[in-house]
Parts: structure tokens; C-alpha cells; sequence
């Protein structure tokens, strides 16, 4: 081994033989039990940054584990290349607008700029030494993934849960497209309520809005049927100020009596809750708000302004009218589209939806046939089903995604959907095989995309080729593992299920991994948005290696968030010194020893069996916690070993020992050799899924002449059935040893400083393996006499 390690160097050679030897191949379960993971497919809407180093890390490192357990592992990779985050990615650098060129331009944009994107991605995932099987890859905008997510689309309206309705929709008038519930985030904003007396002929009422600008689409007033101050207003009109036209007056039990004045104006629409008011009592809408976010030409007074400049203007006139009676400002909570922050809108759009609502009680028990790790994270799911207030809206009025395969009849509107052969297809581009069932061959294609989770959310059947010629549902359905953070629980988790049980009738994994956050500061994720991620995952990787990289993503408890800053590489770098010195000790103590003159285990001295053993019990303890996905405590575990039992105790033990075989005997030394090639050998295992290019680098220096795999990462965690007795020896000779140095240490003595007599006391079962390392605790304690006692 070289004396010092050079990162640069050998990463990118082991990266390459790794390529080379197909060491991460998947192999179709011919001889080994199958474990496939569902990994999220980034979005291409801009620079990879820490925050998905961590996340994605801890999963990779579950796949490596998996396949060192014997597993034939399915892992594949993907990008999630359509919709609108690469829309806005494109927009962005491109500095233009999708809805100003022609979509066959702009979409040849996209595909330039997914391409750039994408070859970086795959750069840094290799990089960061991902065991990846790169011949698994796909895209979602790729003729396949476009195919399944059309064929899935089509199944569902066969089956009457996909369906197009004309109703209120949520609406981002910054991106232009509908949007869907779980896009959704909250703000809290600085508004004003705004009093104004809405006329009756047995009184006036005073109404708080904060929506004047919707006073034109006022369908009637809602009050409380308890409310003792309304109940003489039920079933009365009233007037709209400005507008001068009558509304009714109606009840509603849902109406917060504590909340403004107590009574409400219900318009098109001002929130959720006129929405469900509209629906619910059947109300009559009008286009105030347009889908660009300007008013309709159509409404007096503020006809083609933007909404705040309505609001603004609309608040003068009432002034000017003497309608407004007083202003207070508050804060209220207010709904924006998670991509631009947008506040959004209900407007009234037709779309097609996926049915969620009639099933939840199924979403819900599927929750309870998949583990989730960590548990907790269950609960997060269950409350957003239990909360859905709307189907799925899977429509977006975009440009670069998976087009709907559908055309709508010019004669009667019936919508004709794509034969089989078709697909992937692109109604603007094709035309139906088959005439309408009216007769009729002219047809209007529809122009919305798939909301980019449409898609994402059949990854597993993207990755099962579902109903391809190639389909392998048989062999990995359902998944092994998903992997994701927790924010989009209600989102890739939710859909992926809804889509999976539609389909196939199963959840579609077995174990769901989550994923915490990285942290700039307290509370603050780090994400492309804030720009708030001091260094690109390349650039740290090329100063500090992909090694401590992924050391420093193991270090937390999984689920939760963590920080990160630069100065946190130092632990890892601490570590990976170490280990390549105590690597280097070991290597060179091997001297003239070979696997084959390994001394038996039963022939060993106790205190090599004690490090053996505890080689072991940390494989199974790691291997516990590995199988809950608990990648952080394992690591913590195995630094337990590897610090203190190797290198502070064992190595300093036997030290003297196989530096001088003529003092100590060749059947000694032999017994040490034997307990350090095993025991370094299975400690660079448990370190091979964390570290995987220090690890095999060593292995490739020394064991690989001995070994019979290629490569570290095709090697077994072997384990066997703990023998205690050594376990627990080990442990009193470690307190032993501990008392003697806090000894010299309070006395300011050298450790090597000779003391004139040592008395260990210990049970009677210790006392012949105590006689058995006494010529370790003479050179290692400095002691002239050693008594034993029980």
C-alpha cells in the first residue's frame, strides 16, 4: 500500500474497474433472491446540491448492504424530465417564455437542456461511487415511460377512476396550469379586512373580506343557522355594494361565528371554502378571475387588471362611495403553488381527475401493509389521506410533458381515446385509427399534459416494463424499497399507491425509506430555490474526496434533519486516515501469512477470538439495524468496533506480539495474524457500503490475492452464532486495561512507565483465558507481576 492514500487517483480507478467488471449488474434473479429499489427520480429543474447527496446516499447505501447479504439487486436510475420544474428550469436559462414560440420549438429546447442537465447528474452519482446498474436507466420522457404512463392513464378511464369534469379548480396564474392539492404550501401574509354593509330590507349586513376584487361574483351570503344575531336574515336578499345586485341570504353550518363579523360572502372563488359552498348548495358561478390572473373584460370597474390591482382599485371606489365602513390589517395564512410561490386561485376549468376520494379507505389500509421506516412517518401519510378534500387533478396546461392520448369528437364531444399500438402518441401530431361511434372523423386533440406526477408516480411499473414485451413485474413487483424524503409523502408516496393498487391490486413496496433534510440554518432547507448551498456536491467531492462525502451522510438518525457545513468533512477525514493506517499496520504485521496457514479458531488465544467475536457481533447488530434502514446507528455501531475494540484495545494488545514472534512464540503470532486478517477483512465489509472506495482499495492492495471476488462489494457479511464467554471476556480485559491508564494517567505517568504489580480479580470462568493473555498484559501494561484471582 502506498503510504499515503491519494483519493483523486484511486476513486476514479476503482470507478472504472467497477464499469468495467459490471460489479453492480443485475443479473435477473438467476442465482440469488431478488431486492429492487424504487429510487426517486430527480427532477431536472436545476444543480444537484447537498441536500440530495444525503438523501440519496442513505439509500444507496441500502443497496449495497442488500447485495453483501446475498441479494441480487435491482437498482436502477432514473430522471424525471418532463413537466413543469423543467419547463421553468429551461425558461430560466434560456430566458424565454414556453408560451410565446411554438411547442415543437420549445420542446427541442427542453430536450437540449435535459440533456446537459442529466449527463452532470449521472457525472456526480457515479462519482459519489452510486452501485448503480446504469443499463436499468430510464427517462421519463423516453418512448417507454411515456407509453406506460398513457397505457396507465387509459386503463383508469376504462375503469371509470380517470374522468373529465368542468368544475372549480385550483389554478397558479404565474404558471398558468392547474395545479393539484398536494402542490399546495402555506404562507402567512400581512392582508386586510375590509367592512363593508351589504344592503337588506330588515337591515344592513356588515361583511369582513379580505377578496373585495370579488364582489362581482358574489353568489350569496352564508350565516350560521345558530347564530342568534342572523337567524332573521335566513331565507332574505341582499344587496351587493357597487354591483347593486341581489344575492340570497342562506345558512350554512360551517360557517365560524367568531371569525369577522360572523357573516360571509360566498364568490367565485375566494378560497376552498367557497368551492365547497358552490358545490354544495349548487351555487351559480361567474368568470371574475382568468387564468393569466387578470380580471374578465366582462366585470365593471376593474375588467383586464391584474387581481391586486383590482383589489386596490376596487378598495378607492368603495371609499369614494362612502361603502366602506372600516379596515383592519391581519395576518391570515394563504395557499401558493409550492414551484413559484405563487398565491393561487379556483377558477373554473374543465380537467381530468384521478378518483381518490371513493377509495381512501383503501389508501389507508395500504398504509398498514407497507413498513415504514422510521415509523412515525406513517402517521404523516394517514393524516393527508384522511384530509383530501379533492380528487387528483392530473391535467396541466403546459408544453413539455407526457401528452393526454386523447381526442374529443368535433360532433359530439365524446372523448376517443388511442389504441394500444399507438402509444407513445401525441394527439397534435396523430390522429385516432377508428371514426367516432357518431360517424364523425373530425376531431379537436386535447392539448394539456400529464401533471409531472402522473408519471413519476408509475415509476414501478416504469421500472417492471408494465405490459411491455419485456415485463418483469413477476421478478420484482412489488419493490423491495422506496426511497424519498418527507416532504413529498403526499405526493410521490400517495400517488405511487393509488396508482399501484389501481393497477396491479398490491402496494407497490414492501418498505418505505424516508429521508430527512440537510439544513443551512435552523429551519431552513437547503434547496435550489434559497441558493443557499455554499458549495456544489462536485466541487467537495474533488476537495475533500466522495469517501467523507458519504461518511458524513451516515452520520444521522434516519428521518431526521441535519446540518451541514464543510467542517463536519473533518470527522470523516479523521476516519478515513485511521482507517488506512490501522489498514497499513495490519497489512504489514501479515507477514509470510496466507488464508491457508491460518491457525484454526479453536486453537487461538482467547483474546483473538474476543476481537473475532466481536467482528461478528457487530456484523449482526448492523445487519439488525441495516434491515430497519437505520444506516446511522449501524455506522455508529461499527465505529464502536473499529475505534475503541480495534484500534485503542486489540491492536495495542497484541502489539508486542507480532512484532516479536521470538519472544512470544510462532503459534501466538500465527493465532494474531489469523485475528487480524479476519477481523480487518470483515470491518472493511461493514465499511464497504459507506466507504466503498478506501474499502475496496485496500482489498484490492492486499486481500484480492487471496480472495476469490473481484471486488470487496461482491463479498458476504458472514456471521455465526456469538460464543459469549470470549464477548464477555474481552469486555473485563478491556475494563482492566482502562483502570491501568486512568492509573498512570492520575499518577503523570508514561503509559510504557513499568508498575511493579498488577492484580486482576475476575470470575473463575476468566481465569484460564486471563493465563492465556498474560504475555499481552505484561507488554502491554508494563507490569512486573500479574496475579489473577477469582
Amino acid at each position: 500500500m502506498e503510504k499515503k492514500y491519494d483519493f483523486q487517483k484511486a476513486e476514479k480507478a476503482l470507478e472504472k474497474m467497477w464499469q468495467e467488471n459490471e460489479i453492480y449488474r443485475y443479473q435477473n434473479g438467476k442465482e440469488r433472491k431478488i431486492f429492487s429499489i424504487d429510487t426517486p427520480p430527480p427532477t431536472v429543474s436545476g444543480k444537484l446540491h447537498i441536500g440530495h447527496v444525503f438523501s440519496y446516499t442513505q439509500a444507496e447505501m441500502i443497496a449495497r448492504f442488500k447485495r453483501m447479504q446475498g441479494y441480487d439487486v435491482f437498482y436502477p436510475f432514473g430522471f424525471d424530465d418532463n413537466g413543469l420544474p423543467t419547463e421553468r428550469l429551461v425558461e430560466r436559462d434560456e430566458k424565454i417564455r414556453a408560451n410565446q414560440m411554438p411547442r415543437s420549438e420549445f420542446r427541442a429546447k427542453c430536450m437540449k437542456t435535459i440533456g446537459t442537465y442529466e449527463g452532470e447528474f449521472k457525472e456526480l452519482w457515479s462519482r459519489l461511487g452510486f452501485s448503480v446498474d446504469w443499463n436499468l436507466q430510464y427517462q421519463t420522457v423516453s418512448d417507454r415511460a411515456q407509453r406506460i404512463s398513457q397505457r396507465s392513464f387509459i386503463e383508469l378511464a376504462k375503469k371509470k377512476k380517470a374522468y373529465m369534469k368542468t368544475s372549480p379548480v385550483l389554478w397558479c396564474t404565474e404558471c398558468q396550469t392547474s395545479i393539484a392539492q398536494a402542490e399546495l404550501e402555506t404562507k402567512e401574509c400581512e392582508t386586510v379586512f375590509n367592512y363593508l354593509n351589504f344592503t337588506t330590507p330588515i337591515g344592513n349586513l356588515l361583511i369582513a373580506t379580505t377578496r373585495p376584487e370579488l364582489l362581482a361574483g358574489c353568489a350569496c351570503i352564508f350565516v350560521h343557522p345558530d347564530d342568534t344575531r342572523y337567524k332573521k336574515f335566513i331565507g332574505q336578499k341582499a344587496i351587493v355594494p357597487l354591483y347593486d345586485f341581489e344575492i340570497p341570504i342562506l345558512a350554512d353550518d360551517t360557517v365560524a361565528m367568531d371569525k369577522g363579523t360572523g357573516v360571509v360572502m360566498c364568490a367565485s372563488f375566494g378560497d376552498s371554502a367557497d368551492v365547497e359552498w358552490y358545490q354544495k348548495h349548487k351555487l351559480t358561478s361567474k368568470e371574475v378571475i382568468l387564468a393569466d390572473g387578470t380580471i374578465s373584460e366582462k366585470i365593471d370597474f376593474i375588467g383586464k387588471m391584474t387581481v391586486k390591482k383590482a383589489r386596490a382599485y376596487i378598495i378607492e371606489l368603495l371609499k369614494k362611495q362612502n361603502l366602506l365602513v372600516k379596515q383592519e390589517t391581519i395576518r391570515h395564512m394563504v395557499a401558493v403553488h409550492e414551484r413559484c410561490q405563487h398565491e393561487v386561485e379556483f377558477i373554473m376549468s374543465k380537467q381530468w381527475y384521478i378518483d381518490v376520494l371513493s377509495e381512501k379507505d383503501r389508501f389507508l389500509k395500504a398504509a398498514d401493509e407497507i413498513r415504514w421506516h422510521p415509523e412515525h412517518m406513517k402517521n404523516r401519510y394517514k393524516i393527508w389521506v384522511e384530509n383530501l378534500k379533492w380528487d387528483w387533478c392530473i391535467s396541466r396546461q403546459r408544453y413539455f410533458g407526457v401528452p393526454f392520448p386523447v381526442w374529443y369528437c368535433k360532433k359530439c364531444g365524446k372523448p376517443i381515446f388511442a389504441e394500444e399500438s399507438q402509444l407513445p402518441v401525441n394527439p397534435l401530431e396523430q390522429s385516432p385509427l377508428k371514426a367516432c361511434t357518431c360517424g364523425c372523423n373530425e376531431f379537436i386533440p386535447e392539448t394539456a399534459v400529464f401533471d409531472t406526477w402522473a408519471t413519476s408516480s408509475v415509476t414501478p411499473l416504469i421500472n417492471a416494463h408494465y405490459k411491455e414485451t419485456d415485463d418483469i413485474s413477476d421478478e420484482i413487483f412489488p419493490m423491495g424499497m422506496r426511497s424519498q424524503a418527507h416532504e413529498i409523502i403526499r405526493t410521490w408516496a400517495f400517488y405511487t399507491i393509488v396508482k399501484s393498487l389501481y393497477h396491479t391490486g398490491q402496494v407497490p413496496w414492501k418498505d418505505i425509506m424516508i429521508s430527512g433534510f440537510v439544513l443551512a440554518k435552523p429551519g431552513e432547507k437547503i434547496s435550489k430555490s434559497k441558493n443557499n448551498a455554499s458549495n456544489s456536491p462536485m466541487m467537495l467531492i474533488e476537495k475533500h474526496s466522495a469517501d467523507a462525502m458519504r461518511y458524513w451522510a451516515a452520520n444521522s438518525k434516519l428521518g431526521t434533519d441535519t446540518f451541514f457545513s464543510e467542517e463536519e468533512l473533518k470527522i470523516s477525514k479523521r476516519f478515513l486516515n485511521k482507517l488506512y493506517n490501522a489498514s497499513k499496520f495490519v497489512i504489514l504485521q501479515l507477514n509470510e501469512f496466507t488464508p491457508e496457514n491460518a491457525m484454526k479458531e479453536e486453537k487461538m488465544l482467547p483474546i483473538d477470538r474476543w476481537i473475532m467475536e466481536r467482528v461478528n457481533e457487530t456484523t449482526i447488530r448492523a445487519a439488525q439495524l441495516l434491515n430497519e434502514f437505520e444506516i446511522g446507528q449501524a455506522r455508529h455501531e461499527i465505529d464502536e468496533l473499529f475505534w475503541s475494540d480495534f484500534c485503542d484495545f486489540y491492536i495495542e494488545i497484541a502489539k508486542e506480539r507480532l512484532y516479536q514472534p521470538q519472544k512470544h512464540g510462532e503459534e501466538n503470532c500465527r493465532s494474531g495474524q489469523t485475528a487480524l486478517y479476519y477481523s480487518l477483512l470483515g470491518i472493511l465489509k461493514l465499511y464497504a457500503i459507506y466507504t466503498p472506495y478506501m474499502t475496496d482499495y485496500i482489498f484490492q492492495e492486499y486481500y484480492r490475492q487471496y480472495e476469490k471476488e473481484i471486488s470487496l462489494h461482491q463479498t458476504i457479511w458472514q456471521t455465526k452464532t456469538t460464543q459469549t464467554e470470549y464477548l464477555e471476556f474481552g469486555e473485563h480485559v478491556k475494563a482492566t486495561l482502562t483502570q491501568v491508564r486512568k492509573d498512570k494517567t492520575q499518577k503523570q505517568m508514561s503509559m510504557k512507565d513499568p508498575i511493579e504489580k498488577l492484580t486482576i480479580t475476575c470470575p473463575k470462568a476468566y481465569r484460564e483465558f486471563y493465563q492465556k493473555t498474560l504475555g499481552d498484559l505484561y507488554a502491554c501494561t508494563a507490569a512486573e507481576k500479574i496475579m489473577i484471582r477469582s
